[in-house]
């Protein structure tokens, strides 16, 4: 396996509890989740508000430090390793994250932040490299010179993407991507993206709450409650015949309008 959690907990500052001692009481959002993706797999993390998709999915790239458990990544352990550790293993392992506004930098232009992020791991960082990455993220040159503001939600999704890919990892953490985007631009990021993990056979952890997207996406899925997986399997079994009646009240609540089956193919 390329990822493993192996039982790992995560702890949070429980803010709606007074400090007591000088401490504030901990909330526990994970709790004994254990998940493997094998390379070039693609699994979807779907659950409600709150359930610890994102927080388990941060976790996966070590963003988040696990409280108890291990997190393993090609076989070795990376629960606990500093930053400066990491920082080797950074290029093989990025995140897509839900909102591009306010994660790409408002004060450089694009060229600048993605410049940056190949300078940071020792890549070339010049135009013609920058050119090369627009290119497959389907941007045109001319973006280089825009900031984030000037562009439309789609395009600044699309530099996010850009900005994970040209490391050209191996592990990829999408967090609901075209939650915020409009039905047209969510099918043709989501095809962008699919391609991607087609031409580049990275593995993709994609998180999200739009079942239908799920469906089409990820040959996996695994269903969160509370910071517990309650249910995980192939994608087609689980929505045919899922195991638990929360999945069934999940799958039944949310519309999978005929026209969206098979959007991407």
């Amino acid at each position: 396996m390329l990822v493993e959690a192996r039982n790992i907990s995560l702890d949070v500052p429980d803010m709606s509890r007074p400090v007591l001692i000088g401490r504030r009481p901990k909330l526990r959002i994970l709790k004994n989740v254990s998940l493997a993706i094998a390379k070039g797999e693609t699994v979807g993390l779907v659950g409600e508000s709150g359930s610890g998709k994102t927080s388990l999915g941060r976790c996966l790239i070590r963003l988040y430090e696990p409280g108890e458990g291990q997190v393993l990544f090609d076989g070795e352990d990376i629960s606990h390793r500093r930053a400066a550790e990491l920082k080797p293993l950074r290029r093989r392992m990025q995140m897509i994250f839900q909102d591009p506004q306010s994660s790409l930098n408002p004060r450089r232009s694009i060229g600048g932040i993605l410049a940056g992020a190949l300078k940071l791991h020792g890549l070339d960082a010049g135009p013609k490299a920058i050119a090369s990455v627009l290119d497959r993220v389907g941007l045109p040159h001319s973006v280089m010179t825009r900031h984030p503001h000037q562009l439309s939600g789609g395009q600044r999704q699309r530099v996010g993407i850009a900005r994970a890919i040209a490391l050209k990892p191996d592990f990829i953490v999408a967090d609901e991507i075209v939650s915020g985007l409009d039905v047209s631009t969510q099918a043709q990021v989501l095809d962008l993206l699919r391609r991607l993990r087609d031409e580049m056979g990275m593995a993709l952890a994609f998180i999200s709450h739009d079942l239908s997207v799920v469906r089409t996406l990820c040959e996996r899925v695994v269903i969160m409650r509370g910071g517990e997986i309650i249910e995980e399997g192939q994608t087609a079994e689980v929505f045919e015949a899922p195991r638990t009646s929360f999945t069934r009240t999940l799958i039944d609540s949310i519309p999978l309008p005929e026209y969206r089956e098979g959007w991407l193919d």
